[in-house]
């Protein structure tokens, strides 16, 4: 007897030492290269054998983990689908940003709209259609339809101000929401050439496809006098009346950049930096990076504290830093 081990999950399969040459076809090696997974019909007659399908994340076989959650596995589905349909709308969102062919309209909440916009969530919606048929749908530019508790929330196109301007960062946003929780968070920005991606209890993730991806992980830094600080502008603090609060916290960090929108939340999960804030978001713009900065080992929430893309706002930590950068900006309003 011997044993056959999966590299993610750490199950071990007690198996007979059969020769090569009376082994049946269909009960050939489990191998984990390249994330293969053992022949279906072995797989039918032998269900016991693997509770969870094997991992398709190359980065994930570095190292043996203990086996996921069956929610996990079960919401590896819908990540698959998030992938599939962020594969259709970059071309698409991409071909609009090089020719820089579009009108820009301006939304009645004074935020720019293009054709791009429109198109691309027309696509992940219909897509959505054929493939979760049950499930409700909140986007950014054509509002929700049905009510399913488990809801897709996307932004087609987060950064629509950079991609008018012919800026590279921006991004097409994908989330599922189960029970008022996000299970699934994908970002694709296809004029970077990068993709990020977590389902809930799996990791967080970065790569261009599952096949090729690495786990993230936020920084360690424990100190906002060294910590590195993101946000997107001080005008809405102002608008607010958090501005003192804001600054007062800018000039307790050790560095400050204006990286803005979702790439602000990337670099966080990233470790690249180490917080990063915005006063005024929409469900929308914060569902999807919700859970790839917490399965990164990071803290997101509202300026009151509240866990999730539910609050309005945005403070998003390495997890460390967050109950001194929650109180910073509450020391001080205009």
């Amino acid at each position: 007897m011997f044993d056959v081990v999966f590299p993610q999950y750490g199950s071990k399969i007690r198996r007979s030492p059969l020769s090569r040459h009376h082994r049946p076809k269909s009960q050939g090696l489990i191998t984990t290269q390249r994330g293969s997974t053992a022949p279906s019909r072995w797989r039918a007659r032998h269900p016991e054998a693997h509770p969870s399908p094997l991992p398709r994340y190359r980065g994930a076989m570095s190292r043996t983990v203990s086996p996921p959650p069956a929610g996990e596995r079960r919401w590896r589905d819908d990540l698959h689908l998030a992938h599939t349909i962020a594969d259709q709308v970059d071309p698409l969102t991409q071909a609009h940003f090089d020719a820089q062919d579009f009108e820009v309209e301006t939304k009645p909440d004074l935020t720019p709209v293009t054709v791009a916009d429109r198109e691309a969530e027309r696509l992940i919606r219909d897509y959505l259609s054929r493939a979760r048929t049950r499930d409700s749908v909140l986007g950014e530019e054509l509002g929700t339809t049905g009510h399913s508790p488990r809801q897709w929330v996307i932004d087609p196109i987060d950064g629509t101000k950079n991609f008018v301007r012919g800026v590279p960062v921006w991004a097409t946003l994908i989330s599922l929401v189960e029970d008022d929780e996000v299970v699934v968070g994908l970002a694709s920005a296809p004029a970077l050439d990068k993709r990020w991606w977590a389902v809930k209890g799996g990791g967080a993730w970065s790569g261009r496809s599952l096949a090729l991806a690495r786990r993230l992980h936020v920084s360690s830094v424990a100190a906002l006098q060294d910590a590195s600080m993101s946000y997107s502008s001080l005008s809405g603090w102002a608008e607010r009346r958090r501005l003192r609060g804001m600054l007062s916290l800018m000039q307790g960090c050790w560095r400050t950049r204006a990286y803005g929108d979702f790439w602000s939340y990337m670099l966080l999960a990233s470790g690249a930096v180490d917080l990063a804030v915005e006063p005024e978001l929409e469900v929308y713009d914060m569902a999807a990076l919700v859970p790839i900065v917490t399965e990164a080992g990071g803290r997101f929430t509202s300026l009151a504290g509240e866990p999730g893309p539910w609050g309005g706002d945005a403070v998003a930590t390495n997890g460390l830093l967050h109950d001194a950068v929650l109180a910073r900006l509450a020391e001080e309003t205009d």
